[in-house]
């Protein structure tokens, strides 16, 4: 008799204004999975509500979290205070340095950048924040699924569903990726050919900008200041204490 395999821990960070989209999709591409073994990890098990108003349950605290095979950090709206949490950033770093693999779905790359995470590593983003990749050190990519060794990062909410089947052919093989593919009848084939700017048209992408230009113009002042602590050689703290032992 073989041993049974152990379950493949992957971790999703779950915040205040998560863009439930950038972690609902691949949770659900990777809970398809039989290995995986997937969790919601956050500083308390305090429900948290998305910045779309859904209610998502923490099971896991930065304190009881294991080692994880697979961090990978949403964006949204919240990220903006991530970017200067001490705590968020050394649970982070920290979890980074044993993952086998860093992973992050829209914004959530800057949240990887101000941990110090992207420094000459290609990545992709959210394209209205995808400028800000560069400040944090990365080299930018557009592209809906980028990797650079262990870290993988995927283009704004919707791509996160690409990511991680892409990362569970890493993980498993492309057939047990197609499988999952196809179980969710993941075949997008979308009304309107505007998800990206190069297709939109000129007036709704201002209408989007527009919006979304008072959080933009915020997080451009975040990243700064979160870049600006990078150069001067201010990495995030670990926290010996909650460290795994």
């Amino acid at each position: 008799m073989t041993e049974r395999s152990p379950p493949i821990e992957i971790g999703f960070l779950v915040f205040p204004n998560v863009q439930q989209l950038d972690l609902t999709g691949p949770y659900e591409v990777f809970a398809s999975w039989p290995r995986a073994r997937v969790r919601l990890v956050w500083k308390t098990l305090d429900p948290i509500v998305s910045s779309t108003k859904l209610t998502l349950t923490p099971d896991s605290t930065y304190a009881t979290c294991p080692q994880l095979d697979v961090l990978c950090v949403p964006g949204g709206a919240g990220i903006n205070a991530l970017l200067s949490d001490e705590e968020t950033l050394g649970f982070v770093h920290r979890q980074a340095e044993g993952a086998r693999f860093v992973t992050s779905v829209c914004t959530g790359a800057l949240v990887l950048g101000a941990a110090g995470l992207l420094n000459e590593k290609r990545a992709t983003t959210h394209w209205a924040s995808h400028h800000l990749l560069e400040t944090l050190g990365a080299i930018p990519v557009h592209e809906r699924v980028v990797s650079h060794g262990k870290l993988m990062t995927g283009g704004g909410v919707t791509a996160g569903i690409d990511f991680a089947l892409t990362l569970v052919a890493e993980l498993a093989g492309r057939e047990i990726a197609e499988a999952i593919q196809l179980n969710l009848e993941y075949a997008p084939a979308p009304p309107f050919d505007g998800g990206h700017p190069s297709t939109a048209t000129a007036a709704v992408v201002e209408i989007v900008r527009s919006r979304l230009a008072p959080m933009v113009k915020e997080r451009e002042r975040i990243v700064a200041e979160a870049a600006a602590r990078l150069n001067n050689g201010r990495r995030p703290s670990v926290d010996k204490q909650n460290a795994r032992t």
